[in-house]
């Protein structure tokens, strides 16, 4: 930022330069948590559901056993058995759903305010 105090512009403020750089930030999080599946985890604590997916583990390694191809190619075929397991057997994990902030209570008072400054007559608040 620089002053230029010799610059005439009949006023009593003195003329100022500012050189601005906008960066734009990106969350890098945001588009891990498109691609990433919670498992309700603590359904593991029964022991009915425990035993299943045992069960549905063991099958699915079982069929994978036969199979004798690339290490890249196997590592899927786990992965996505363990994912499509836990799936059936656990299930996902719901998202907790925040109570927006701003609702008609806050709605209820700014009609308020805003009749209280123009002079007419507060409305009721809900």
């Amino acid at each position: 930022m620089r002053s230029f105090k010799g610059a005439d512009c009949d006023t009593d403020n003195y003329l100022m330069i500012a050189k601005v750089r906008e960066r734009l930030a990106v969350g890098k999080q945001a588009a891990q948590r498109f691609d990433r599946q919670r498992f309700n985890l603590r359904k593991l604590n029964e022991p009915e559901v425990r035993e299943q997916y045992q069960i549905e583990i063991t099958n699915r390694f079982a069929a994978l056993e036969n199979d004798d191809e690339e290490v890249n190619r196997t590592w899927e075929n786990i992965k996505e058995n363990i994912k499509i397991s836990a799936k059936e057997s656990l299930g996902l994990n719901e998202l907790k759903q925040h109570k927006p902030w701003f609702d008609e209570v806050c709605l209820g008072f700014l009609d308020q305010r805003d009749a209280v400054g123009t002079g007419s007559k507060p409305k009721q608040c809900r």
